[in-house]
């Protein structure tokens, strides 16, 4: 299990030197990303959130509800103002911890840099989407 767990660490840590998965500074720009931005680190996060409306999910690959809720986060991102940015928790704990983010899926709400909302566990679209526009 730990060789796995190594293996896949590595697997990861390549994508990331290889640019496959993106960065969030390459996926921002004034219009919200159609697709979520993953993002690696506490300063791209800062990046990410710091204008206007940001929905960030904390997640972890082993997590059903996080699964589960990817399909939802996914079309949000497509299709509202909001920019959505996905954080996996295995990847980046101390930002998790600094988060106070206990139990995944969390999602965080900031409007310009600063945390407005806080969700736990699997949310239904339509909430979802009626919270974003009312910061939007």
């Amino acid at each position: 299990m730990a060789d796995e767990l190594a293996e896949i660490r590595q697997k990861k840590l390549e994508e990331l030197r290889n640019g496959e998965r993106g960065t969030a500074a390459e996926n921002r720009n004034n219009e919200s990303p159609a697709d979520p931005v993953h993002v690696h680190g506490a300063g791209e996060l800062q990046d990410t959130v710091s204008d206007g409306v940001v929905l960030v999910d904390f997640y972890a690959d082993w997590c059903g509800p996080c699964k589960q809720l990817e399909p939802v986060v996914g079309r949000i991102a497509a299709d509202t103002v909001a920019t959505v940015a996905k954080v996996d928790i295995d990847a980046n704990q101390q930002l998790a911890a600094k988060y106070g983010v206990r139990s995944v899926p969390t999602l965080l709400l900031f409007t310009d840099g600063e945390p407005v909302e806080r969700m736990v566990g699997m949310q239904q679209e339509p909430q979802l989407r009626s919270l974003i526009e009312s910061y939007a």
